[in-house]
């Protein structure tokens, strides 16, 4: 499985974007898929995840009411709708994909596939 995340930018707080991750290979509706950010010097940290029927979702305290997960299945797609952005979400976001999760959301450890990340950049 390809993971290819997309959508990152540039933008001013309080503005939005919506990030896609794209699955290449495997049954997409069959996986967990996610949402990490990483921002320079520090860990990679949860944002959100949502089943494999888009019915059970999970956020991040952080970003509840302002960043949302969904998907598409038929076209393969999970995103990440980004409102209300603040200079603190700036961050490398990836993507990630699970098949065999004990658990909702999944332990980032794992976490089967992983996409490159895009850059997403809030100024202030």
């Amino acid at each position: 499985v390809q993971l290819q995340a997309s959508g990152g930018g540039l933008v001013q707080a309080g503005g939005s974007l919506r990030l896609s991750c794209v699955a290449f290979g495997r049954a997409f509706s069959s996986m967990v898929m996610s949402w990490f950010r990483q921002a320079p010097g520090k860990d990679r940290d949860f944002v959100a995840a949502i089943d494999a029927s888009g019915v059970r979702t999970s956020h991040a305290d952080s970003v509840k009411g302002r960043l949302t997960i969904s998907r598409d299945n038929a076209k393969s797609t999970a995103y990440l709708q980004m409102n209300s952005l603040e200079p603190e979400d700036t961050a490398v976001y990836y993507c990630a994909a699970s098949y065999y999760a004990r658990s909702f959301p999944p332990k980032q450890s794992t976490y089967d596939y992983w996409g490159r990340g895009t850059q997403v950049t809030v100024s202030s």
